[in-house]
């Protein structure tokens, strides 16, 4: 190879390598962001780790690539986290709102997912419950393309809709947000069990003992198990007492105030033990049953009654005169219309199920083939007629 060859060789690989390295890919400088941010936060440096974090996502608003928007959502994430463990969300909030709106200008649909879940965690990190409902409910509506980020939204709106008093809507939501989490996501699931659990028994169901056994979650839900039992039970002082012991623990899950809101369910289970149990009995021995320790126990007694016989949780009647409360006797169930409505319901719903599935079952018309043409179909005709002749003179031949 002559000099001048070499030499041309050694000019046309030199701009090649320039440009590399003065002009580098906006990937692969977010990726190694988020790498550094990853590594301080594990450091514990977090003064650090919010200016890294600060810097990159100033650089991310110049960007409009929607090969890094998987590197961004993954950014945004611990750009809040970071603000999370030092306790300062409330300063991000505008910031997230921004990055919120830019993602949805941009169609990053996964980058919206990331901010709506953060935004809703921001907000009921200060228990504002009304503004996170708010966002939620403006929120463009888009198909989901994380399964991570659609378990937390569906984790958060379980939690608004418990406040909310919605506890049917919150159930379904938290426990389809237990049941799509993966396995690995441990912490996760625990937490959406807490809530559901609480959930139930505000709805008057009773957990099956199942959901405290999960492998993994035993020692985790062991409170709720507690508290679960002494709801079943409708044992007001031990609902007290389990409160309390565990007051630490409810108070870190942010879930005792909606243990308060448990107290009623106990007294209204205690009190259908009590008129199951006893055909007529005192308002003075059912606060006395009940452990009402409140200044005038009687009268609480018997707006409680009259309250759980209004709302149908006893069928009972109160004597005023004497101060009593008459359970109505329990007729059998069997001899009423009860058993074959449940039956009826239940047949319905299978012959519902049954047409669906043949429904389902019926194959589409073959519109995609082309139609038969007139040509061919006389020449279908013509060997049909044929061979009708031709089997007419066998049978004749036969006979």
């Amino acid at each position: 190879k002559s000099e001048d060859e070499a030499e041309m060789d050694i000019d046309a690989a030199a701009p090649a390598t320039q440009i590399s390295i003065k002009h580098g890919l906006p990937e692969i400088e977010i990726y190694c962001s988020l790498l550094v941010l990853i590594f301080l936060i594990d450091q514990k440096k977090y003064d650090e780790a919010k200016a890294c974090a600060t810097g990159s996502i100033a650089r991310l608003k110049n960007l409009n690539r929607r090969t890094v928007d998987v590197l961004a959502s993954r950014l945004y994430f611990y750009y809040s986290y970071v603000y999370e463990l030092t306790n300062t969300l409330a300063e991000i909030r505008g910031n997230l709102l921004g990055l919120h709106r830019m993602a949805t200008l941009h169609h990053d649909e996964l980058g919206q997912e990331t901010l709506l879940n953060l935004l809703l965690r921001n907000y009921l990190h200060y228990n504002l419950y009304d503004q996170a409902e708010k966002l939620r409910s403006k929120a463009p509506r888009f198909e989901a393309h994380s399964n991570q980020q659609f378990c937390r939204y569906l984790f958060y709106l379980g939690k608004i809709r418990t406040i909310q008093l919605e506890y049917t809507d919150a159930k379904e939501s938290l426990l389809q947000a237990a049941r799509k989490a993966p396995a690995a996501a441990r912490g996760f699931r625990i937490q959406c069990n807490k809530w559901a659990i609480i959930v139930r028994l505000l709805l008057g169901e009773i957990p099956e003992r199942t959901v405290f056994m999960q492998k993994g979650m035993k020692e985790a839900l062991a409170p709720y198990f507690e508290l679960t039992n002494a709801v079943r039970i409708g044992d007001l002082e031990l609902f007290r007492a389990v409160a309390d012991k565990f007051a630490s623990t409810f108070s870190a899950d942010r879930t005792h105030n909606l243990i308060v809101r448990l107290r009623h369910n106990v007294i209204r289970t205690g009190l259908r033990n009590i008129s199951i149990s006893y055909s007529r009995i005192s308002l003075a021995d059912i606060a006395k049953k009940l452990r009402l320790d409140t200044e005038n126990p009687v009268a609480d007694a018997e707006c409680i009654v009259a309250k759980a016989i209004r709302d149908g949780a006893i069928d009972a009647t109160i004597d005023h005169a004497n101060g009593w409360m008459v359970s109505k006797e329990t007729g059998d169930v069997y001899s009423t219309n009860e058993p074959q409505a449940a039956f009826n319901s239940r047949i319905a719903f299978c012959l519902n199920m049954h047409n669906e599935a043949v429904k389902a079952m019926r194959f589409p018309p073959n519109s995609h083939k082309e139609k038969e043409s007139a040509e061919k179909r006389r020449e279908r005709l013509q060997q049909e007629e044929e061979l009708a002749k031709h089997m007419a003179e066998e049978d004749d031949d036969d006979f």
